[in-house]
C-alpha cells in the first residue's frame, strides 16, 4: 500500500529530516515507526499525508505516485487516510458527535448518513453514550478515543497515528493499542509513530526504526 524509494526531506533551514529512506508497507499490515525524538518519525507520516513533500525520492500510496500529485488532488487523497495525533485537537464548543462528524460534513455527506456513520464509529471506541458531551468533560483517554473515532468515521483504508498514547498512562495506552489491533484485524492498514518501547515490545508487529533521519532496521533486525 505504501512504497518509499530513496526518500529524503530537507527543510529550508538545511536540516535533513529524512535521508534516502526506503521501505514497503503492505495492505492490511500494522507496523510501528520508532526512534529518538527528532529522528524523523513525524516527518515521515507528514510525507505520506502530503502535509509535507519529499525533497527527493518517490512515494507511492495505493498505486499512486503522490510525490508528483497536484495540490488540487490532495484533499481526495487525504480521504483515504485517517490521521491521529498525540493531541486530538477537539473543538470544545462542539459535542463529541459534532467533532467526529467534521470530516463527513466537509466531504459533503448527507445528514442521515453522517449520523449513522458517527454513531457506528463512537460505538467502536466505546463512547456512544457520550455523543452529546463536550470535550472538556472527557478524560484524556476518552478524548483520544474521540480523535480515533474521527479518524475512522470516513472508513479510510490507512490510519497514520503520531504518538497517539503519548499523553496517556500505561493502562490507557494499552487500551488504545488494543483498539488499533482490532481495526487492523478488520483490514485497516496502520502505521503508528511511537517512542514508547515498553509498549511496543508487548506487541508483535513490525518495527521500523529511525535514527537521525535514516531507517536503520525493522523488527527482523534487517539493517538498511
Amino acid at each position: 500500500m505504501i512504497h518509499f524509494s530513496q526518500v529524503s526531506k530537507r527543510y529550508t533551514n538545511s536540516r535533513e529530516a529524512l535521508t534516502t529512506v526506503s521501505f514497503d508497507l503492505e495492505k492490511g499490515e500494522m507496523a510501528f515507526l520508532t526512534g529518538h525524538s527528532g529522528a524523523g518519525k513525524s516527518t515521515l507520516l507528514k510525507l505520506i499525508a502530503l502535509i509535507e513533500r519529499p525533497t527527493t525520492g518517490e512515494i507511492v500510496f495505493d498505486g499512486i505516485n503522490i510525490s508528483r500529485l497536484k495540490n488540487s488532488k490532495i484533499p481526495l487523497l487525504r480521504r483515504k487516510i485517517g490521521l491521529i495525533f498525540q493531541d486530538p485537537n477537539l473543538l470544545n464548543d462542539k459535542t463529541v458527535l459534532e467533532n467526529v462528524a467534521l470530516p463527513l460534513v466537509i466531504a459533503g455527506y448527507r445528514y442521515q448518513e453522517i449520523g449513522k456513520r458517527v454513531r457506528a464509529a463512537l460505538d467502536k471506541v466505546g463512547l456512544l453514550s457520550r455523543e452529546k458531551s463536550r470535550p472538556n468533560t472527557l478524560s484524556a483517554g476518552e478524548k483520544q478515543r474521540v480523535g480515533i473515532a474521527r479518524a475512522l468515521v470516513s472508513k479510510p483504508p490507512l490510519i497514520l497515528a503520531d504518538e497517539p498514547t503519548g499523553n496517556l498512562d500505561p493502562d490507557l495506552a494499552a487500551d488504545i493499542m488494543i483498539l488499533f489491533e482490532q481495526f487492523n484485524q478488520a483490514g485497516v492498514t496502520i502505521l503508528i509513530a511511537s517512542h514508547d518501547l515498553r509498549l511496543i515490545n508487548q506487541l508483535h508487529h513490525r518495527r521500523l526504526t529511525l535514527k537521525d533521519g535514516q531507517l536503520i532496521s525493522d523488527e527482523e533486525g534487517y539493517i538498511v
